[in-house]
């Protein structure tokens, strides 16, 4: 008799969806970015979906008023764009290169048909879906409850990257960004970014570098 282990599934990487994007015969193109260079834009045409190989993208919206939100810093192997598969026909926030980067991009109704008819792709995105869903779910409930100063530091976490490298990334986030992702004022950014540097928990030699310690204090809280 099989082992229960061998029956489970190993969780499929990104990386993996690409591979079968490319069996399926879907045809991407390869962009290039420079860094602050628009991917799309508020209010433009939306029939592609797009999957980021290398650097981070911004994703943020503006308001009539001009206000503007950063709703999100994506890692590589992040999909974007994909809200035109539920019939978006314009997109409804901004991407931009926050460092130069190296993305895919694929027509929409080619990852319709893929969807349909491969199983193991679908069945990938729909968990992909799903979990992005839920970092939305946790990100509303933080803006909610917690500080300010809480936030942050979660924020910090995140970009980080703690569990998913071997050693955390060094982000270049600037302190405008980071007070636009938390809902706050730069200068109380600042005034807590001072703070976790005295107790430790970052430091700037070589660019913004988040400490383990700083994930300890969240989880104590």
């Amino acid at each position: 008799m099989p082992s229960t282990r061998e029956h489970e599934k190993k969780p499929r990487k990104a990386s993996d969806a690409i591979t079968l994007l490319d069996q399926a015969g879907v045809v991407a193109t390869l962009c290039t970015y420079l860094r602050r260079e628009i991917i799309f834009s508020q209010g433009s045409r939306a029939d592609t979906v797009f999957y980021l190989q290398q650097g981070r993208v911004k994703i943020g919206v503006v308001s009539k008023q001009g206000k503007e939100a950063v709703i999100a810093i994506l890692p590589p192997g992040s999909f974007f764009g994909e809200g035109s598969l539920a019939g978006q026909t314009v997109h409804v926030e901004t991407a931009i290169a926050f460092v130069d980067c190296s993305v895919l991009a694929f027509k929409k109704k080619d990852i319709l048909i893929t969807i349909r008819k491969n199983p193991d792709f679908a069945e990938f995105f729909i968990t992909y879906l799903l979990q992005r869903n839920a970092r939305i779910e946790e990100d509303l409930v933080d803006q909610l409850f917690n500080s300010s100063e809480k936030r942050l530091a979660r924020l910090l976490v995140l970009l980080a990257h703690f569990g998913k490298d071997e050693t955390p990334e060094v982000v270049p986030v600037s302190q405008e960004t980071l007070a636009r992702m938390i809902g706050t004022t730069r200068p109380r950014v600042s005034f807590f970014m001072n703070k976790f540097r005295r107790l430790g928990f970052i430091d700037y030699e070589k660019g913004l570098r988040v400490h383990p310690s700083l994930l300890t204090m969240i989880l104590r809280d």
